[in-house]
Protein backbone atom coordinates (compact mmCIF):
# COMPACT_ATOMS: atom_id res chain seq x y z
CA UNK A 1 0.00 0.00 0.00
CA UNK A 2 1.46 3.46 -1.32
CA UNK A 3 1.20 5.93 0.94
CA UNK A 4 1.54 9.74 0.65
CA UNK A 5 1.79 12.23 3.72
CA UNK A 6 1.31 16.07 3.31
CA UNK A 7 2.44 18.71 5.78
CA UNK A 8 3.05 22.13 6.08
CA UNK A 9 0.06 23.60 4.60
CA UNK A 10 -1.89 26.37 6.99
CA UNK A 11 -3.05 30.14 7.15
CA UNK A 12 -0.63 32.80 6.01
CA UNK A 13 -0.97 36.41 4.92
CA UNK A 14 -0.31 37.77 1.43
CA UNK A 15 2.90 38.09 0.26
CA UNK A 16 3.71 35.25 2.79
CA UNK A 17 5.75 32.10 2.31
CA UNK A 18 4.78 28.46 3.00
CA UNK A 19 6.48 25.24 3.02
CA UNK A 20 5.04 22.07 2.13
CA UNK A 21 6.39 18.05 2.37
CA UNK A 22 5.23 14.58 1.41
CA UNK A 23 6.51 11.55 2.36
CA UNK A 24 6.08 8.59 0.74
CA UNK A 25 6.76 5.14 1.05
CA UNK A 26 9.70 3.99 -1.52
CA UNK A 27 9.08 3.61 -4.95
CA UNK A 28 10.17 0.01 -6.10
CA UNK A 29 10.29 1.84 -9.74
CA UNK A 30 13.39 3.82 -10.68
CA UNK A 31 11.51 6.40 -12.99
CA UNK A 32 8.82 8.06 -11.27
CA UNK A 33 7.21 11.40 -11.23
CA UNK A 34 6.37 13.71 -8.16
CA UNK A 35 4.35 16.32 -8.44
CA UNK A 36 1.64 18.99 -6.28
CA UNK A 37 -2.03 19.57 -7.69
CA UNK A 38 -4.25 22.18 -6.03
CA UNK A 39 -8.13 22.55 -6.10
CA UNK A 40 -9.96 25.49 -4.77
CA UNK A 41 -13.62 25.70 -4.05
CA UNK A 42 -15.90 25.25 -7.28
CA UNK A 43 -12.52 24.72 -9.41
CA UNK A 44 -10.84 21.63 -11.01
CA UNK A 45 -7.99 20.23 -9.55
CA UNK A 46 -4.75 21.62 -11.69
CA UNK A 47 -1.38 20.33 -11.71
CA UNK A 48 0.85 23.37 -9.67
CA UNK A 49 4.67 21.45 -10.23
CA UNK A 50 5.86 18.52 -11.07
CA UNK A 51 9.38 16.95 -10.75
CA UNK A 52 10.66 13.63 -12.22
CA UNK A 53 12.95 11.55 -10.84
CA UNK A 54 16.02 12.67 -13.19
CA UNK A 55 14.78 16.03 -11.09
CA UNK A 56 13.14 18.08 -14.47
CA UNK A 57 10.68 20.66 -12.84
CA UNK A 58 7.72 21.69 -14.51
CA UNK A 59 5.57 24.20 -13.45
CA UNK A 60 2.00 25.97 -13.45
CA UNK A 61 2.37 30.07 -15.31
CA UNK A 62 0.68 31.33 -12.24
CA UNK A 63 3.26 29.63 -9.77
CA UNK A 64 6.55 30.52 -11.79
CA UNK A 65 9.11 32.65 -10.13
CA UNK A 66 6.91 31.70 -6.86
CA UNK A 67 6.80 28.57 -5.90
CA UNK A 68 9.81 25.69 -5.77
CA UNK A 69 9.82 21.93 -5.78
CA UNK A 70 12.45 19.66 -4.65
CA UNK A 71 12.77 16.07 -3.88
CA UNK A 72 15.07 14.16 -1.55
CA UNK A 73 15.17 10.76 -3.01
CA UNK A 74 17.18 9.55 0.14
CA UNK A 75 14.09 10.21 2.41
CA UNK A 76 11.41 9.71 -0.21
CA UNK A 77 10.10 13.42 0.04
CA UNK A 78 8.90 16.08 -2.56
CA UNK A 79 8.81 19.69 -1.07
CA UNK A 80 7.09 22.70 -2.23
CA UNK A 81 8.48 25.80 -1.19
CA UNK A 82 5.80 28.58 -1.99
CA UNK A 83 7.22 32.26 -1.75
CA UNK A 84 4.95 35.56 -2.41
CA UNK A 85 1.56 33.84 -1.95
CA UNK A 86 -1.81 35.19 -3.17
CA UNK A 87 -5.07 35.27 -2.15
CA UNK A 88 -5.42 33.06 -5.13
CA UNK A 89 -3.66 30.29 -4.25
CA UNK A 90 -6.21 29.26 -1.20
CA UNK A 91 -6.74 25.60 -2.29
CA UNK A 92 -6.48 22.05 -1.35
CA UNK A 93 -3.08 20.76 -1.93
CA UNK A 94 -2.58 17.33 -3.08
CA UNK A 95 0.78 15.74 -3.47
CA UNK A 96 0.89 12.93 -6.24
CA UNK A 97 2.79 10.05 -7.77
CA UNK A 98 3.51 8.52 -10.60
CA UNK A 99 5.44 5.06 -11.18
CA UNK A 100 6.43 3.90 -14.15
CA UNK A 101 5.66 0.33 -14.27
CA UNK A 102 7.74 -0.31 -17.75
CA UNK A 103 4.11 -1.32 -18.72
CA UNK A 104 2.07 1.53 -17.45
CA UNK A 105 2.10 4.58 -15.24
CA UNK A 106 0.67 3.57 -11.69
CA UNK A 107 -0.69 6.93 -10.30
CA UNK A 108 -0.96 7.50 -6.14
CA UNK A 109 -2.31 10.96 -4.03
CA UNK A 110 -2.34 12.11 -0.75
CA UNK A 111 -5.27 13.17 1.50
CA UNK A 112 -4.59 16.77 0.93
CA UNK A 113 -3.52 20.06 2.56
CA UNK A 114 -5.09 23.19 3.09
CA UNK A 115 -3.30 26.76 2.16
CA UNK A 116 -5.36 29.65 2.76
CA UNK A 117 -3.80 32.57 2.09
CA UNK A 118 -5.45 36.41 3.30
CA UNK A 119 -5.32 39.37 1.82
Amino acid sequence: QVQLVESGGGLVQAGGSLRLSCAASPSTFSLNVMGWYRQAPGKQRELVASINSAGNTNYADSVKGRFTISRDNAKNTVYLQMNSLKPEDTAVYYCNRRDWSTRNWLEYWGQGTQVTVSS
